[in-house]
């Protein structure tokens, strides 16, 4: 995988929560610290691409149909009666 350098600006609170990170010994230089936070970016948007799937999913699989609680709720006993927690 090949790498670009890249500059940017931070103010001196941002980087001294960085050299903080660094010497608590969660990262060993400032460039680690940035690509873990782009790693944890790129799986929170894949999760909310998840989710919005799913409620596109849902949104398209029609009505809405009545919900029975109490017959739930039988359905569910019956279904796991005998079996220990």
């Amino acid at each position: 995988m090949g790498t670009t350098r890249k500059t940017i600006t931070i103010t001196d609170q941002q980087d001294n929560w960085i050299k903080a990170q660094i010497a608590a010994g969660q990262f060993t230089n400032d460039s680690e610290y940035v690509r873990d936070l782009i790693r944890r970016d790129q799986a929170s948007q894949a999760d909310i691409e998840v989710i919005r799937a799913a409620l596109i999913e849902g949104e398209e699989s029609g009505d809405t149909k009545p919900f029975d609680s109490s017959r739930f709720k039988q359905e569910m006993a019956a279904k796991h009666a005998g079996k220990s927690r």
